[in-house]
């Protein structure tokens, strides 16, 4: 399928790969949205995209349609990889949290780089990109932090729409209702300060849970928590790390949807 702006010279080949993996021993579809521009040599930016699924719901492409009339941003192959097991192949790379979800985050990290990535250079006889971009929602976002963190050789920015952070290996307790996050843990026992820059979303309605009740409810403590340890790592407010709280934001796509141009442009502008 290919959207038109004639206006710009701009159209947003719209393509459906499925690929079989053998780490998650399943056929993963993925998305493609591959610009089509006339008079235009730059090199593309690669995006991957958890619950890829989720980006026809806020019409992607004419987001990106949008951005590319107006010069905004640089091109951008985008793969949204629809999801499979959320509940098993999202979460920390081989540490399930305290219910046993996230057993096969390790595999799905795998699948990206092992699998996915050659399968998007064999489709597209592209050998490398400019730069290497992973996202999701909810959490897609949990494990694109996970994958970006393990993988920084490859990926040099991460994007986060109501993440997950919330992920623990034991269960809140109240007078330690905080303790256990499993996100806050990877940072802050990392020896090392991987390479990369991020992108963080929250909205104000993503829920109203307040575990130790503090009067923030905890997608934006979990979020802003582990920005703390960001900080702590040596990464910088503005320069390394972005934070979007957006007043009345919800835990759904329209509101992802809304802030997408914000993290696009935060990651390609021109």
């Amino acid at each position: 399928m290919l959207l038109d702006n004639t206006k710009t010279d701009v159209r947003i080949g719209k393509d459906e790969w499925i690929i079989k993996s053998e780490f998650l021993n399943r056929e993963v579809t993925c998305v493609v949205y591959l610009p089509e521009m006339e008079h235009v040599a730059e090199p593309l930016h690669l995006l991957l995209f958890n619950d890829g699924q989720d980006l026809a719901t806020m019409h992607y492409d004419e987001i990106l349609l949008d951005l590319y009339r107006k010069k905004k941003i640089y091109p951008i192959l985008t793969v949204g990889i629809k999801a499979g097991d959320r509940l098993h192949e999202f979460g920390i790379s081989g540490q399930p949290d305290f219910q046993g979800r996230g057993t096969a985050a390790l595999h799905y990290r795998q699948f990206i780089t092992q699998e996915l990535l050659p399968a998007i250079y064999s489709h597209t006889t592209i050998t490398a990109f400019a730069s290497y971009t992973i996202a999701g929602f909810s959490m897609g976002a949990l494990s694109a932090l996970d994958i970006a963190w393990h993988e920084s050789n490859i990926f040099s920015k991460v994007g986060s729409f109501s993440g997950a952070f919330w992920w623990r290996s034991k269960d809140a307790k109240k007078r330690k209702a905080d303790k256990h996050r499993m996100a806050h843990k990877l940072i802050k026992e990392t020896e090392t300060k991987p390479d990369l820059k991020f992108w963080f979303q929250t909205g104000t309605q993503d829920e109203k849970s307040d575990r130790n009740k503090n009067g923030i409810i905890d997608a934006i403590d979990d979020t802003t928590s582990l920005i703390y340890e960001l900080y702590q790592k040596g990464y910088e407010k503005e320069k390394d790390v972005r934070y979007v709280e957006l007043i009345g934001g919800k835990h759904d796509i329209p509101t992802w949807g809304k802030m997408m141009p914000e993290f696009l442009c935060w990651a390609y502008e021109k």
